[in-house]
């Protein structure tokens, strides 16, 4: 069977940064299994995959607009250290929620002093070109359960009507993917 969007895709990956540095890989790890054409990959990934098959290896170069978006100067921002009061470690790489006009993001801290904290909005990947070695190592078709819950089932589990990655708190869908 070929990957068609709502099929569900059982890969390895491998992806490296324009320099050739490995930046993450799932051959040492469980695999990962996506439903295609959720949006779930970044767009140059998932529109890579259609018409390939199980057994496929292949490498796909991502231009950084098809990943994560070039990166935003203006995303990079310095704040007064006292507005991060309770925050209890404010260290390099540490991730914290911000409110923006555009609601919440994620920033991550980059600087830090006695006085400011510099925090990035931007994906730590944009910017960047990326280069993908995938294996596809099956493709099915969903189930209909499956694309009304937008996630992958573990044979014969279901999530007992969760629907939309919302989960209750005792409540384990049983896919393979985390939720986003």
């Amino acid at each position: 069977m070929k990957i068609s969007n709502n099929s569900v895709v059982i890969m390895h990956y491998a992806v490296s940064d324009s320099e050739g540095t490995l930046i993450d890989s799932s051959y040492d790890h469980k695999p990962m299994t996506i439903i295609q054409g959720t949006g779930y990959l970044i767009p140059g990934l998932e529109g890579a995959l259609i018409d390939h098959q199980a057994g496929d290896k292949f490498e796909v170069a991502v231009a950084c607009k098809e990943a994560y978006g070039e990166r935003h100067d203006e995303y990079v921002q310095t704040v007064p250290k006292e507005l991060l009061q309770g925050v209890e470690e404010l260290a390099v790489g540490t991730q914290l929620r911000a409110s923006t006009d555009e609601g919440e993001q994620t920033v991550i801290v980059i600087d830090v002093n006695d006085k400011e904290v510099t925090v990035d909005g931007n994906h730590p990947l944009s910017g960047l070109d990326l280069s993908f070695d995938v294996e596809i190592l099956e493709v099915r078709e969903a189930t209909t359960e499956e694309l009304a819950h937008g996630h992958i089932h573990a044979e014969g589990e279901s999530c007992g009507g969760v629907h939309q990655h919302e989960k209750s708190e005792n409540e384990d869908c049983g896919d393979v993917n985390s939720h986003k």
